[in-house]
């Protein structure tokens, strides 16, 4: 009888204990639910005064344009995005947002194709008739549709070209600073000051990337990347090959130096000799018929006044 009143009043005792824990415990949990709630107001309320001091333009059309980029990046052809982030490194983009202002303008292109089609075809707000109203209509959807494609690839173009027109003298100080006796990255370091440009940018670039961990066969692959001419390509896997067979870096310097000089050369040749006919595009639509009118015209005007 004793034993049973005793384990009555232990397990009294425990159940007793329990509900006391229980119940502090579900006490504790409310008073870290009500501060979690109270620390989510205070949030949400400085969240929100922070997006009331942004400009009214950019809350008035931050949504519109954060829309419009999805989108872009919804509604864009498989392997569109990533042949645009290679073009923008190409083009020496560095601002992450670069793409999306990209698919904005295409966006904004593609959208305006309807309201171009009744201007032209609806409403005639264009005062043109027959083939050059119709050739105006397909430059200005060429233009929208392919405008913003268009112009990343003259930004891309130009800038390459600036790149292989310095390749040459880069790499031939790059040559005579080895061959005086300066490590690769050393030399490399001093014609990025002594020469500035577009190719020494990315050039610094590199040696940021080695003196922060990345192996030379890395950095000079991304540069490849970075860049994406044919010729630089073939200057990284030159240097690769002398690396990694243990070939003298001056001896690729000298023989890359020389076949980018006589690159160039072939270029300017190609340039030279597409030039006369480029020209002539000029002197038979523009040329050609005012020298008609002048030497033709008064015998015109004669024969017409005497017939």
């Amino acid at each position: 009888m004793i034993f049973q009143i005793g384990a009555l009043g232990i397990g009294a005792a425990v159940a007793l204990t329990a509900m006391v824990i229980g119940n502090y415990l579900q006490d504790r949990n409310v008073v870290r639910d009500s501060l979690r709630q109270l620390d989510g107001g205070f949030e949400n309320e400085s969240q929100r005064d922070e997006e009331l001091l942004a400009p009214l333009a950019q809350r008035a059309f931050g949504p519109v344009i954060n829309t419009l980029v999805e989108a872009g990046r919804r509604y864009s052809p498989s392997g569109y995005i990533e042949s645009v982030k290679v073009k923008l490194s190409n083009a020496g983009e560095t601002d992450p947002k670069a793409i999306d202002r990209h698919l904005l303008l295409r966006v904004l292109g593609i959208a305006a194709v309807p309201f171009v089609v009744l201007a032209f075809w609806v409403f005639n707000v264009v005062p043109l008739g027959g083939l050059v109203k119709l050739g105006a209509f397909v430059i200005s959807m060429a233009i929208l549709v392919k405008g913003a494609d268009i112009s990343l690839d003259r930004k891309v173009e130009k800038r390459q070209h600036t790149m292989l027109l310095a390749l040459p003298d880069v790499l031939d100080l790059l040559t005579i600073s080895v061959e005086a006796g300066l490590g690769f990255e050393q030399a490399l370091d001093r014609v990025v000051g002594a020469m500035p440009g577009e190719l020494s940018d990315e050039f610094s670039r590199y040696l940021g990337e080695t003196a922060a961990g990345a192996s030379r066969a890395d950095a000079l692959r991304a540069l490849d990347e970075r860049i994406g001419l044919p010729e630089v390509r073939a200057f990284v896997m030159a240097l690769l090959q002398a690396d990694k067979f243990g070939v003298s870096i001056g001896q690729v310097l000298r023989a890359q130096a020389d076949d980018m000089r006589i690159r160039r050369r072939q270029a300017a040749q190609e340039r030279a000799m597409k030039a006369p006919v480029k020209m002539l595009i000029p002197m038979v639509f523009c040329i050609f018929p005012l020298l008609f009118i002048v030497v033709i015209g008064p015998a015109v005007i004669n024969i017409s006044q005497n017939f």
